[in-house]
């Protein structure tokens, strides 16, 4: 689709955050649409809850727009288009369709994209045939060429270190012992040996979401996962850090039994495990001590969903061998 780019708002000095009938104005000369409810010319609008700087906006009931606030920002964006048109095929949920991208300001990009009907994971539990749609997401990105996504920009991203971050796990634990928010001896099932049993060996690299949070996944009232949004931090990588997401997303068993049906072995299961109950920890202790402006009830229940117990970590006992992945 050719690129529309009408009549940026007008912005005296630096790029202000944009206002409602910035967005107003931006979108009518790209949609037609009778008034808003608040009777006031174009389309409704409002900003998405959790859009940071009002960069996500609700455009009626059909459209979801998203505004670039850096030029880094935008460069992600332009790759995120062409990249959805790339793993589409690959992947049995939808991908947002774009409408209409262009700049809003210059240098800055914006893109209107069709609204993927269904709830978030916050407000759906995932059921057992919504484990098989998010199989299907892993193995479709695990399909993509690597290749073509790097001819995209899509950048490699090293693996994190586990042992690393467990020693963090381990401080933020404490401190969250002193707040009554965690017990650290569940830590104890995850000695120093383990996180280096579970490093990533060579060669298995793959398209990563890197974004797999709950607003993220569009989920139906009867459980199924009916979409993925928000690409732009997509990298080449560990698979582990997508079964991460999925945990602290929609907890630890439904994010092992979809990466096992995708083909995933102990390792990358055990691995994702850990990195979303390490994640989660720091977290949460920092929103506890003023670093992450994030609302605490929605972290508690990412921990408490990536710290439900698996039947895989009782039973497995990691070797050297052991596949990194399928």
């Amino acid at each position: 689709m050719p690129e529309a780019t009408p009549s940026p708002p007008d912005r005296p000095g630096s790029t202000p955050a944009p206002t409602a009938d910035a967005v107003r104005r931006l979108v009518g000369t790209l949609l037609k649409e009778s008034p808003g409810a608040d009777g006031r010319p174009g389309p409704e609008v409002r900003p998405v809850a959790g859009g940071e700087g009002h960069s996500t906006w609700w455009v009626g009931s059909r459209h979801v727009l998203r505004l670039a606030l850096d030029r880094a920002d935008s460069a992600r964006r332009r790759r995120e288009l062409r990249l959805r048109d790339l793993v589409r095929p690959h992947l049995p949920v939808a991908v947002p369709t774009s409408v209409a991208h262009g700049e809003w300001a210059p240098g800055l990009a914006y893109t209107l994209d069709t609204v993927v009907p269904g709830g978030t994971a916050g407000e759906h539990d995932v059921s057992a045939v919504g484990e098989a749609d998010l199989a299907g997401m892993l193995t479709g990105l695990r399909d993509v060429p690597a290749r073509q996504a790097e001819t995209l920009g899509v950048p490699r991203a090293a693996p994190r270190s586990l042992e690393a971050l467990r020693r963090m796990a381990v401080q933020s634990a404490g401190r969250l012992a002193a707040a009554d928010e965690f017990d650290p001896a569940a830590l104890q099932q995850f000695p120093p040996g383990a996180a280096v049993q579970l490093a990533v060996q060579p060669g298995g690299a793959v398209l990563v979401h890197h974004g797999l949070t709950g607003d993220h996944l569009v989920v139906r009232a009867d459980g199924r996962v009916r979409g993925v949004l928000a690409w732009t931090e997509a990298v080449l990588g560990d698979p582990a850090e997508d079964i991460a997401g999925l945990a602290a997303a929609v907890g630890s068993p439904a994010a092992v039994r979809a990466a096992t049906l995708a083909g995933y072995g102990a390792r990358p299961c055990l691995r994702g495990l850990w990195l979303a109950r390490c994640d989660t920890l720091l977290r949460l202790a920092a929103a506890l001590d003023g670093k992450d402006d994030a609302p605490l009830p929605p972290l508690r229940l990412r921990l408490a969903r990536a710290w439900e117990a698996i039947l895989l970590e009782r039973v497995t006992e990691l070797k050297d061998g052991d596949e990194n992945h399928p």
